[in-house]
């Protein structure tokens, strides 16, 4: 395999252990700086030049973007999955993931323990807002921070609109996320690579210090997950669309709540604190999927007139409760399933003698208008009226 790496940072200590562990399996490495790259667009053959000359063939890239560098980074990589080279990590990931609002919006909707969060803009919205996570102390967050910087602790209501006023004023976006007193001055980093949590360990914060990162300070301890945590794990890495990543959680007391999902997850820390190989892990991982490019599905099926993908769901007295995939005649229909979800679990291509239960969501592929019948219309999520909204109906009477 020849692999390249992204990366402007050579030396970094997660660039050369990679390296490091495609070398000692034998794989054509090569360290490319994602600056020095020239991307070329005509009519059936993007292409790219790299420091003035065309690149050479590559099975596969492992993207490490900095967030300086998001931007410029992501369209590199976007570029490699044109040319059907295999990315570890496809521009679409690394754009979901490096947003901590868009992020936190797509987990959110597919059901993810997440810190209560609120993003706001206008100063008046700023107190409401900091009632609705619960009131002080709140976490104050910058949407590109990293390492640990621009997230800050305010202990009271007052401290809060200050710091918040003052980082808008600099032109930041920020976000205000419940504090989880249970999880304070800890959390959980759970490395992923594919659908496995590879290693995992407790990050524990020093002194007064509430931020656990390594960068920070913190001290970190391996720590074996039980399966909800992996499960979520995996599942945040899976639905952002990444393939390696380090998803980092809070203890919560109703389990993990994801603060965030790394794309470029550093190895230094995590390799110390559990003695694993995990470049090497990443490595193996990559060489098993080179002949497998990413594909993008929506693109693909815009040719298959009538055909597409879509989720029908299983509710409590749905007449496919208790039947077997076979049985419900599904394909008669011209309707293939996928993957069944069922709570946390991920079930591909499910087998036909599987019985399926209330609850069940099945991704399918097939004729649009055999599914649309099954697909339940939407309901709108109903919410306690407030003052605000019993003051506007008595006005508007």
């Amino acid at each position: 395999m020849k692999l390249g790496i992204l990366s402007c940072s050579p030396n970094a200590y997660s660039t050369r252990r990679l390296k490091e562990a495609a070398e000692q399996r034998n794989h054509e490495i090569k360290v490319l700086d994602t600056l020095k790259f020239a991307i070329d667009l005509e009519r059936g053959s993007p292409d790219l030049y790299y420091r003035q000359k065309p690149l050479s063939n590559y099975d596969a890239v492992l993207p490490r973007i900095g967030a300086s560098i998001t931007y410029y980074g992501t369209a590199v990589v976007r570029q490699f999955q044109e040319m059907d080279v295999y990315c570890a990590n496809t521009a679409h990931g690394i754009l979901n993931s490096r947003d901590k609002l868009r992020s936190l919006q797509i987990l959110s909707r597919h059901h993810i323990g997440i810190p209560k969060t609120t993003f706001v803009r206008d100063k008046k919205d700023v107190l409401p807002a900091i009632a609705r996570v619960g009131g002080a102390p709140v976490v104050i967050k910058l949407i590109e921070g990293t390492q640990g910087i621009g997230v800050l602790l305010a202990e009271s209501v007052n401290q809060a609109e200050s710091i918040i006023e003052l980082l808008q004023s600099q032109k930041q976006n920020v976000l205000i996320q419940k504090f989880v007193a249970e999880s304070k001055g800890k959390d959980i980093r759970a490395f992923v690579v594919g659908d496995q949590v590879v290693a995992a360990m407790r990050r524990v914060a020093q002194g007064q210090e509430f931020r656990s990162n390594v960068h920070r300070g913190g001290l970190a301890e391996p720590v074996e997950l039980d399966e909800q945590y992996r499960e979520t794990a995996v599942r945040c890495t899976q639905i952002l669309g990444l393939s390696v990543a380090g998803v980092d959680m809070l203890e919560g007391k109703d389990g993990p709540q994801v603060m965030e999902v790394n794309s470029s997850p550093g190895l230094e820390g995590i390799e110390t604190c559990t003695d694993l190989d995990i470049a090497g892990v990443i490595i193996d991982y990559i060489a098993a999927q080179v002949d497998f490019p990413e594909i993008d599905v929506r693109q693909r099926l815009t040719v298959s007139k009538g055909y597409g993908v879509s989720e029908i769901y299983v509710p409590d007295g749905s007449k496919f409760v208790g039947q077997t995939i076979v049985e419900t005649k599904l394909t008669e229909s011209d309707i293939n399933v996928l993957t069944l979800y069922r709570g946390a679990k991920v079930i591909p291509n499910p087998r036909e003698g599987r019985i399926l239960e209330a609850g069940d969501k099945l991704l399918c592929f097939g004729k649009l208008e055999s599914m649309r019948g099954m697909v339940p219309a939407r309901t709108r999520r109903k919410r306690r009226p407030t003052i605000q909204d019993l003051d506007t109906h008595i006005n508007d009477d």
